[in-house]
C-alpha cells in the first residue's frame, strides 16, 4: 500500500529511539567548537546538535572547529562527503549504516539506527540521529521514546484541504520547522514553507491570507511571547492557525509526520517514494550527484 514504509517507520520511533543511549554508549563530543553538518533532513537534525552549517556551505568556507560531525542517513552523501575533505581536522559521522564511504574517512561511526530505512521520505532515521546529537552532549533521553509514544496515540494535527502550509518556529524550534514543512514537500508534494517567528513579522505577511494554513511552533521564554503575536496577527488576516506546544526536536516533529501520512492518504500520494517514480523528478534526480 502507498505509504506502508512511511508509515512503518513513523510508528517504529519510539522502539528505535530507546536503542539510542545504547548505541552511543559512553561517547560524548569532546571540549572546544564543534561544528555540526548535513545535507535535507539530514541537515535540519544536525541543527539540532548545535552550531550547524550546510554541507556546501562547509565546502566553501570550512569551519576553523575543533571537530566536524556529520550526519548522513546511509553515508553516501557527496556533498557532505567533499565538505569532510575540505575540513581539517577530526570528524565523526552520526549515520545508520557501519560501511559507507563517509564511514571511511570519518574518525568515529556511530550507527544509531537499528537499519537503514526504506522509506526516501525519512522520519525513525531523523529522530535517531536528533536523539544521538542530545545524547552526545550529554542529554538523559531515556523519556522520548514514551514522549514520542504519546503523540503517535494523540495524533494532534488535523489535516485540512488547503493548499498551502506555513510551518513558523525559532530558537530550538527552528530545525523542526523546516523538516515539518521538508516531509510536507516531499511526502504529500505541497508548497509549504518555514518562516522564521520574527521574520515572519517583517514582511513576509503579506504574502499570507485566509487561504492558508499555519501552524506555530510554541517555544517557551521570549520565543513563547513572539509566538503569541504572530498568532495574533494572523488571526487579524483570517488564516487558520495552530499553535503548537513544543518540548523536544525529536518528539515535535512527530505531529508533522502523522499530517503528512494523513495528507498523503486524502490527496492519493505515495510519501515512500518522494515523487522518484516519477520519469520527471527520477531524471532530475540522475542529472545531480
Amino acid at each position: 500500500m502507498p505509504g506502508d514504509l512511511t508509515r512503518k517507520a513513523v510508528l517504529a520511533q519510539p522502539e528505535w529511539l530507546r536503542g539510542v543511549p545504547a548505541r552511543v554508549g559512553d561517547r560524548r563530543l569532546p571540549p572546544g567548537r564543534v561544528v555540526f553538518t548535513g545535507c535535507g533532513t539530514s541537515f535540519h537534525a544536525a541543527q539540532t546538535g548545535g552550531e550547524a552549517v550546510q554541507a556546501l556551505e562547509a565546502v566553501l568556507a570550512p569551519p576553523a572547529a575543533d571537530l566536524l560531525v556529520v550526519v548522513s542517513h546511509e553515508g553516501g552523501t557527496a556533498l557532505a562527503l567533499e565538505a569532510t575533505r575540505a575540513f581539517e581536522g577530526p570528524m565523526w559521522l552520526v549515520t545508520g549504516k557501519e560501511e559507507s564511504p563517509l564511514a571511511e574517512v570519518a574518525d568515529e561511526v556511530l550507527v544509531v539506527t537499528p537499519e537503514v530505512e526504506e522509506s526516501y521520505c525519512h522520519t525513525a532515521s531523523y529522530t535517531a540521529a536528533v536523539a544521538a546529537l542530545a545524547a552526545l552532549r550529554g542529554e538523559d533521553v531515556s523519556r522520548l521514546p514514551a514522549a514520542v509514544e504519546r503523540v503517535l496515540a494523540d495524533d494532534p494535527l488535523a489535516p485540512s484541504g488547503h493548499e498551502r502550509i506555513v510551518v513558523v518556529g525559532a530558537g530550538r524550534d527552528w530545525p523542526t520547522a523546516q523538516e515539518a514543512v521538508l516531509k510536507l514537500r516531499e511526502g504529500v508534494h505541497l508548497p509549504a514553507e518555514a518562516h522564521h517567528t520574527e521574520q515572519i513579522l517583517h514582511g513576509h505577511l503579506a504574502a499570507i491570507d485566509e487561504t492558508v494554513r499555519v501552524f506555530v511552533l510554541e517555544g517557551d521564554g521570549r520565543v513563547a511571547e513572539r509566538a503569541a503575536d504572530v498568532v495574533r496577527a494572523l488571526g487579524e488576516i483570517g488564516a487558520e492557525t495552530t499553535l503548537v506546544p513544543t518540548e523536544h526536536p525529536a518528539v515535535d516533529i512527530v505531529p508533522f509526520q502523522l499530517l503528512t501520512l494523513a495528507l498523503a492518504e486524502r490527496r492519493h500520494v505515495d510519501p515512500d517514494t518522494i515523487r522518484w517514480d516519477d520519469p520527471r523528478w527520477d531524471a532530475a534526480r540522475q542529472a545531480y550527484s
